[in-house]
């Protein structure tokens, strides 16, 4: 079924009460060609999986004005780093006490403390859901490993390192703001890792990785540290980087193995690091998240 055979104000996702006001029969909203994401919802069929934001979207049409996207939606939304064991079975809906909170198949309802929650509208989408920091707060329960707490608030915080990178999502003046405000299980895992927070971590893994370094004994390195030839001309971003010493970490995701041009540039950029005295240790995922120990040894070497 097409978007255009329905009034096309109602673009491909709506509610059941946009839609009869608009025209449409109840027939056509019971047609087996319409998707039923949630109680009061309807959504054009299309071809392929559907994210998690696609659902948020398609809820958003029937959302009350009170409700706003919090916890794992919130996160996805804003583009935070989650791990893969946190899943996203359903949307997460809340409401500020002493409202009910929401509920129905496909939603996890909250009702949560006004002051301890501070909503934003999303600055492309126009969906009302809890500020970064405010859904940094409220991951912390559900986050297993205490670097993922780290990685989430290196992401709020990361300021742009490239004229198209976005602004930053808050500060570290917010994500102590909303620690401060809330009383939640989880408070004493997000002191502690707000004390371990730096801006310049582009990726989870990079974060992973910084962490691992200073839990290990080695001083802490500096992150997106830039590299410069004598005339000051630029040579390289390095993820991680001991500058005195001269040794950088590089951590290599799938897309520098699949992007030919990529990893013509990454030979290019490695050998006029490594003119300039530069050791580069490159790693994979198998180094931080299965086994760190050799990776770890090796910096030290350099360092040692």
């Amino acid at each position: 079924m097409a978007v255009g055979s329905f009034p096309p104000e109602l673009g491909s996702r709506f509610s059941v009460g946009a839609a009869r006001r608009s025209g449409v029969t109840a027939g056509r909203l019971r047609s087996a060609e319409l998707r039923r994401p949630f109680h009061g919802v309807r959504e054009v069929d299309a071809e392929g999986p559907r994210t998690h934001f696609d659902l948020m979207l398609a809820y958003a049409t029937r959302m009350s004005p009170h409700a706003f996207f919090s916890h794992g939606s919130a996160a996805t939304a804003w583009n935070l780093p989650l791990p893969a064991a946190l899943r996203l079975d359903q949307v997460h809906v809340s409401v500020a006490q002493p409202r009910r909170a929401p509920d129905g198949r496909g939603v996890r309802g909250h009702s949560l403390s006004a002051e301890s929650v501070s909503v934003r509208e999303h600055p492309v989408h126009g969906i009302r859901l809890t500020s970064p920091a405010t859904t940094w707060v409220h991951l912390a329960p559900d986050i297993d490993h205490p670097y993922d707490l780290v990685a989430l608030g290196d992401a709020i915080v990361r300021r742009p390192q490239h004229r198209r990178d976005p602004e930053a999502l808050g500060s570290l003046d917010l994500l102590e703001a909303a620690v401060a405000a809330s009383r939640r299980h989880g408070a004493r895992a997000l002191r502690a890792a707000l004390d371990r927070v730096r801006d310049g971590s582009s990726s989870r893994p990079e974060s992973w990785t910084r962490l691992l370094l200073v839990d290990a004994g080695l001083p802490e390195p500096r992150p997106a540290h830039v590299v410069r030839a004598s005339d000051g001309s630029f040579v390289a971003r390095l993820d991680l980087a001991y500058p005195d010493q001269r040794v950088g970490i590089e951590y290599e995701g799938e897309h520098h193995l699949r992007d030919r041009r990529q990893w013509q540039r990454d030979l290019r950029r490695y050998e006029l690091l490594a003119d300039l005295g530069w050791r580069v240790v490159r790693i994979s995922a198998l180094d931080v998240f299965t086994d760190p120990r050799p990776f770890l040894a090796r910096v030290g070497r350099l360092l040692g």
